[in-house]
């Protein structure tokens, strides 16, 4: 098998030295805004955010796509590898990672997703990308020559890829081993040995399929430098390849900032034209897909959506609960037609749990929200076989991956 017909391929990662982990790893960019990063890097002069959001060393107020921003990244992931505190491999691995949350365990492999699958429609994406975000990802890795953040990839799990990992992961101790401070245990093995690397190899092109979970933009950003950088037909993205029976979908949730103009009286009679409505005494959590729950002035309802209301199409996307709740009260009764552009809507991660939901209704931030169901991985299968599109905020995957853990510098540019 040639290097241009692997699904996935080793390569020589950028990462801690022995000891400094802990020191480096980082949560990803996209999940800490800039007062939260400035406070995680105080007196902590090797955090990758340093890197991923270079704007903490710069004034406060820095534009985060300012081009100084990417030069102050680029110079000091060029200080941590003279320092010695990030060190290159010398040659091509792959490397088994391994995260532990709340007794729960998942062990993916990193490493380089083919650009031209990704191209292809092998590697399956179920998210549009946002040009703003993508574009500061372009940016990012060109300054950089690197690509920080993984793709978080999910596949059908295989005994093949179960067995090789798990052969890896019991037969020595990890090379990374650190607990970062929300309680998300890391831990890293080297796979260096040539027949372990080739079987691995083999097992991903064995893989019909790979589905983007998290990082559309991370994979879109690395497709597009490749190709204007003239390597697409061998390029490579940093990912992490996970089995889909070892994963956890948290609800994504919605949270409002009024009631378009109507009492909470009127607001509950105009959910009850499609909803069946009923006060709850405790939180709402739901599980079915026409179940959702409604906070609001201090009190919780649960909501059900009429059988007469489900659609009759098979199309997976307008079965899915973040589509039946758009389509029959956020964009009907409260007039959020949008939810990419709206900002009188957000999103809260189901991490956060329902005492996170209710925070900033009470706070007086938000009028009210509403809690959602998560999206079950057959279904995200599902719109992406079908090469649809799913609507914003639907999956929220939890532990999130570490940034610096492993990098992957760019290929050179052809001559």
């Amino acid at each position: 098998m040639t290097s241009d017909q692997a699904l996935i391929q080793p390569f020589s990662g950028l990462r801690p030295a022995p000891g400094r982990a802990a020191e480096v790893i980082a949560p990803p960019y996209d999940v800490v805004d800039a007062e939260e990063a400035r406070r995680r890097v105080a007196g902590r002069p090797h955090s990758f955010l340093h890197i991923s959001r270079a704007e903490v060393d710069l004034p406060a107020g820095t534009d985060p796509y300012d081009p100084q921003v990417y030069a102050r990244a680029r110079a000091s992931l060029d200080a941590m590898r003279a320092a010695g505190v990030l060190c290159l491999d010398p040659a091509p691995h792959y490397y088994a990672y391994r995260l532990d949350l709340g007794g729960r365990q998942q062990t993916g492999l990193v490493a380089g997703a083919s650009v031209a699958a990704y191209a292809a429609g092998r590697i399956k994406k179920h998210e549009l990308t946002r040009p703003a975000k993508e574009d500061d990802r372009v940016r990012q890795i060109d300054a950089l020559d690197a690509q920080t953040g993984p793709v978080f990839l999910v596949h059908r799990a295989t005994a093949a890829m179960r067995d090789l990992l798990a052969q890896t992961c019991d037969a020595a101790a990890p090379d990374v081993d650190v607990t970062a401070p929300d309680g998300v245990r890391h831990r890293l093995w080297v796979i260096a040995a040539p027949e372990a690397i080739a079987a691995l190899t083999e097992a991903g092109a064995a893989l019909p399929a790979l589905y983007i979970a998290d990082g559309h933009h991370r994979a879109a950003a690395a497709a597009r430098v490749a190709t204007e950088r003239g390597t697409a037909g061998h390029g490579r993205f940093l990912a992490v390849l996970f089995a889909h029976d070892e994963l956890d979908i948290l609800p994504y949730h919605r949270v409002v900032q009024d009631l378009n103009g109507l009492d909470r009286d009127a607001l509950l009679i105009r959910i009850g034209e499609r909803f069946d409505v009923q006060p709850a005494d405790a939180p709402v959590q739901p599980t079915a897909r026409t179940e959702f729950g409604l906070y609001c002035d201090g009190r919780w309802w649960r909501l059900r959506l009429r059988d007469a209301f489900l659609p009759t199409a098979t199309d997976p996307v307008s079965r899915l609960a973040v589509s039946l709740v758009h389509e029959h009260l956020v964009a009907p009764v409260l007039g959020i037609t949008d939810p990419r552009r709206d900002a009188r809507i957000d999103f809260v991660g189901g991490s956060r749990g329902l005492d996170g939901l209710m925070a900033p209704v009470d706070a007086g931030r938000m009028r009210l929200a509403l809690s959602l169901p998560p999206t079950g991985i057959e279904e995200l299968f599902a719109v992406a076989d079908a090469g649809a599109i799913m609507p914003p905020k639907s999956t929220w995957f939890e532990p999130k991956l570490a940034d610096g853990l492993v990098s992957l510098l760019l290929d050179p540019l052809p001559e």
